[in-house]
């Protein structure tokens, strides 16, 4: 299956869920967190060739083809993404899922250069980050997922 044809995929899925909200206006069909972030790491594995880990996997979701760098792919709706000090990953993917679903890359790059911006974490769980401040990152290009050739 192409790239193309998973992007088609899930704003089909989105254009699905905006109908029926539209016929039953008392209800929600928003995608929730995990299927938002199963669509993620569905684009992310067609777009860099990565290999999923199996759901649930602890701090890292795919690996590259070569097994040489393993991936954490987050995933977002809003404009905050939450970041444990204590899981900071070999390399971070995170894309921001819009309510047509269309995904937008938003850091691609060593995971401790993302968590090294978010601070001292506080007691209570993770602490979150902006999007903006990802953006603001300055990664070369060596230090991205180049895209794949399909």
């Amino acid at each position: 299956m192409s790239s193309q044809n998973v992007s088609q995929l899930i704003r089909l899925y989105y254009s699905l869920t905006a109908e029926l909200g539209r016929l039953f206006p008392k209800r929600s069909f928003t995608p929730d967190g995990h299927v938002v972030e199963s669509f993620c790491e569905a684009l992310a594995a067609q777009r860099f060739d990565l290999e999923l880990l199996p759901a649930s996997s602890k701090i890292h979701n795919a690996r590259t083809r070569d097994k040489a760098m393993l991936v954490q792919v987050k995933s977002v709706q809003g404009e905050t993404i939450a970041l444990r000090s204590d899981q900071v990953p070999q390399h971070l993917l995170v894309m921001k899922l819009s309510a047509e679903g269309v995904a937008e890359v938003i850091y691609n790059g060593p995971g401790v250069m993302a968590y090294s911006t978010q601070g001292k974490q506080p007691s209570n769980g993770p602490r979150t980050i902006r999007l903006n401040t990802l953006r603001k990152i300055q990664v070369s290009s060596q230090d991205q997922l180049p895209l794949s050739e399909l």
